[in-house]
């Protein structure tokens, strides 16, 4: 990954926009989202669709708290 060093920065060093470094920031705040639900963190769901269900719940709980 190219990151950039200074926080007013748009570009890395070779030129190239950071639009990759824009789209990781949202994944990793989703994924920091979702370690505060501690049903999708310890996984207590035995079966991978139960899991699912409480992933996209938990994600839907985060989206209702945005508005």
């Amino acid at each position: 990954m190219i990151a950039r060093n200074r926080k007013n920065r748009t570009k890395t060093q070779d030129g190239r926009p950071l639009r990759r470094a824009k789209r990781r920031f949202v994944v990793e705040r989703l994924f920091a989202w979702l370690q505060r639900f501690r049903r999708v963190v310890v996984r207590y769901e035995r079966f991978a669709e139960n899991y699912l269900g409480m992933v996209q719940l938990a994600a839907m709980v985060i989206l209702l708290r945005q508005f």
